[in-house]
């Protein structure tokens, strides 16, 4: 692929929501595009709408190991300027009520995938000394604390956001100097076809538009967020979750603590 911007992202999960949202806004600021997704055909039409720039299709599965490899040979040899994983599955339901294969696929898509595209990705930032990693988690990564009364258990979604909160945090600290930034971003409920295809009836509830997801995340890239919580108005809540995280994390001790110690 040859590209006649200065500028190439790509884009996982770029057919609908905030991927959507993400290539659209891209196409509009200058940037060529290689955008994934299952379906051809509305990768075609994506693309179809954004004749100003360059746009490459790539229809992969990232639940399938053929699928990431496809999506992570792109990332590793192309010179890409910004990478935006996306993609998502939700499978909303306890631990023991999800099947095995549901499991898979959501691990896949939202740990496995984004960790191997990302590392396809780094060399070729790192060397070029520039490029962004944008991973879109939700606050639902805050959420582990919550008692089953206020929030119904989804084990496994929480986690693997979680996950993306916890691996973007340790790779903007490893990339540090190297001009490649990394920012997750954690909306809450946003506006698009992903609850309903779960079978979730969430019209009555206030959703955020999937363009102000992607105002905050290039927003919060320029301030320097390594967390984005584009519905969190007073940013220093987060300061206070990271701050009592690195608190605990220093806190430990070789020895026992006196609680577990049997009088």
């Amino acid at each position: 692929m040859t590209t006649t911007g200065s500028n190439l992202a790509l884009v996982t999960g770029a057919t609908s929501g905030i991927g959507r949202a993400f290539a659209e806004r891209l196409a509009a600021d200058g940037y060529d595009l290689v955008i994934v997704g299952r379906r051809q055909e509305r990768l075609a039409e994506v693309a179809a709408a954004h004749p100003e720039v360059e746009v490459r299709c790539l229809a992969a599965d990232l639940s399938t190991d053929e699928g990431i490899d496809t999506v992570a040979e792109v990332a590793a040899t192309e010179p890409l300027t910004m990478l935006v994983n996306n993609a998502g599955v939700a499978h909303y339901m306890p631990l023991a009520d999800l099947p095995a294969g549901k499991a898979r696929e959501l691990v896949n898509v939202k740990v496995l995938a984004p960790t191997l595209i990302t590392r396809a990705a780094v060399a070729g930032m790192q060397q070029r000394g520039r490029g962004a990693i944008i991973n879109v988690a939700g606050m639902i990564a805050f959420s582990g604390p919550a008692p089953h009364s206020q929030m119904p258990r989804r084990a496994v979604y929480a986690g693997s956001l979680a996950h993306l909160v916890a691996m973007s945090q340790t790779l903007s600290a490893e990339l540090e100097g190297t001009g490649v930034r990394v920012e997750v971003v954690c909306p809450g409920v946003v506006a698009t076809e992903f609850h309903e295809r779960q079978g979730l009836d969430l019209s009555a509830v206030p959703r955020m538009s999937a363009d102000d997801v992607v105002t905050a995340a290039l927003r919060g890239l320029e301030l320097g967020e390594v967390v984005c919580a584009p519905g969190v108005q007073d940013s220093t809540l987060l300061d206070t979750v990271f701050q009592a995280d690195l608190a605990a994390f220093a806190g430990q001790s070789p020895e026992l603590a006196g609680r577990y110690r049997r009088a």
